[in-house]
């Protein structure tokens, strides 16, 4: 008779697949956090790089050097262009709204507002159902404390309609003292 094994837990012994798997998952670990490390470092040099030129762009605000006179004046008229233009988008639009929705009044309609940065002008094409109607719309903007310099560019007398309205243009200067630069 053979003599009885009562062990309850056998030990195994790692098979060469078990050790090669784990030895490859180690490999695979380090290699991994080595490209982490590297990659880390590279986005931090970059990070460097950019603030150093920010830090340039910001400093440097003259002519840029290698361009021609004439490049240099292109490039100039181009920055005021946009300077302007910034100028207009941060303009009260609010108010010239609110404003224009008052004076109207119920004999006047407003057709378009149309905006121009460079000269600071505002054209306004709208429809009065009198002559009366539009004179007084147009000395009413006069008045306002947004609009300044109010002229009728032109207007229609709408013949073939039975009310016979009065389709008109007004250019006025739209001057802000408190837009921020």
């Amino acid at each position: 008779m053979r003599a009885l094994d009562l062990e309850f837990q056998p030990q195994r012994r790692g098979s060469k697949l078990g050790w090669t798997l784990l030895s490859l998952g180690l490999v695979l670990s380090v290699s991994v956090a080595t490209g982490a490390h590297v990659i880390g470092e590279e986005i931090h040099e970059q990070q460097g790089r950019l603030g150093h030129a920010q830090k340039k762009m910001q400093v440097h605000t003259g002519p840029v050097a290698g361009l021609t006179p004439a490049q240099q004046r292109e490039q100039e008229v181009r920055l005021m262009e946009m300077k302007q233009i910034s100028a207009q988008l941060r303009r009260p639009w609010e108010r010239l709204f609110a404003a224009l929705e008052t004076l109207r009044g119920k004999d006047i309609a407003l057709l378009s507002l149309s905006p121009d940065a460079r000269k600071g002008q505002v054209r306004i094409s709208a429809e009065a159902r009198d002559l009366e109607a539009m004179l007084t719309f147009h000395r009413q903007l006069e008045d306002s404390p947004e609009l300044s310099d109010v002229s009728l560019v032109n207007h229609e007398i709408v013949a073939n309609s039975p009310q016979k309205p009065i389709l008109f243009n007004l250019l006025a200067t739209w001057e802000v003292s408190d837009v921020r630069p």
